[in-house]
């Protein structure tokens, strides 16, 4: 197992799932080096995207106009680098129909003419292997084995084995994010070095999800970080911060809020080694909901940042 640093995890997912095309941009460059300086974030997270179909399609690709090239995601590793940055690459699986990437799932019995898991695992492992590579080649200081795989945890050895082939290629500290409520579910945590989770989590209910997560940590004895952590600026979206179809009027107010609470709570946890807050685009043309950058949540996460800096 690789041991994984004591400092602070400050991170940001930046330029989440970029097409071909957006890391390589100048104006990404701009986006990041802004984002570091007005966040005050010691990581940045880059998810490089693979495509399958749909969330029955045993063939994951990487190759196509979803997906960032090689060279784009090891300049901007570089570029990050050179602005201080460390870097955790998480290498996520999404669905070109749209479906949300926890639905993928298969028959638990193989099936003549139904895909099978397989296959499917076999496609996964050379995904995640490859970026891997690549995370060793650039230096990358974490490793996060996919996101949000719900509905293929249970699916224990083949996931074992996934670890186990990631790290014949990265020799850093590897990780897996959960989706959020799902921490207590994941009977492998002993195979990585870091858990790690998507804490969406409703305003008020903070300290009893850090309750009952506390008690995962506990069991596994190993580092955690919200490797995903965010609040749309919709009103309603601090009670119901996963609902990304969420629609309403625009409450940068309530955004901020969530992040007050988040932090609040997450202080007296010292176990919570950090977050990853979700998001800051590569362009300020594709800001989503979620997005912090010019908006008070942005001052808040900066705040809690930089005190923590000081304090370290």
């Amino acid at each position: 197992m690789q041991k994984f640093g004591t400092e602070k995890f400050h991170g940001v997912n930046f330029a989440v799932f970029p097409h071909k095309g957006v890391l390589g941009s100048g104006e990404a460059r701009k986006s990041m080096e802004e984002m570091a300086h007005k966040t005050h974030a010691n990581w940045v997270i880059l998810t490089p995207s693979g495509m399958q179909e749909t969330p029955y399609s045993e063939e994951i690709r990487f190759d196509g106009e979803k997906s960032c090239t090689d060279e784009e995601l090891c300049d901007m590793i570089r570029f990050a680098k050179s602005l201080g940055l460390k870097v955790a690459l998480k290498p996520t699986v999404n669905c070109d129909n749209g479906v949300w990437r926890a639905r993928i799932s298969f028959f638990d019995h193989d099936v003549p003419c139904e895909p099978k898991w397989g296959n499917w695992f076999e496609s996964h492992i050379a995904f995640q292997k490859h970026y891997a590579q690549i995370a060793q080649r650039t230096g990358c200081e974490l490793f996060l084995t996919g996101c949000e795989m719900t509905m293929t945890e249970h699916r224990e050895t083949d996931w074992r084995k996934l670890i186990a082939e990631v790290r014949t290629v990265y020799d850093g500290p590897v990780g897996y994010n959960c989706d959020k409520y799902g921490e207590d579910h994941i009977t492998w945590w002993d195979a990585v070095d870091v858990i790690a989770s998507s804490g969406y989590y409703p305003i008020d209910d903070w300290e009893n999800q850090l309750d009952r997560i506390e008690e995962v940590v506990k069991k596994y004895q190993k580092p955690f970080i919200f490797s995903e952590a965010g609040c749309m600026n919709i009103h309603g979206s601090a009670l119901v911060p996963n609902n990304w179809e969420l629609q309403g009027k625009e409450d940068d107010a309530e955004q901020a809020d969530w992040y007050l609470a988040m932090f609040s709570a997450c202080e007296k946890r010292d176990w919570v080694k950090g977050f990853g807050i979700w998001d800051w685009p590569g362009s300020m043309e594709r800001k989503s909901p979620y997005a912090v950058c010019d908006r008070p949540a942005e001052a808040v996460i900066a705040e809690e940042y930089s005190r923590c800096a000081k304090n370290r």
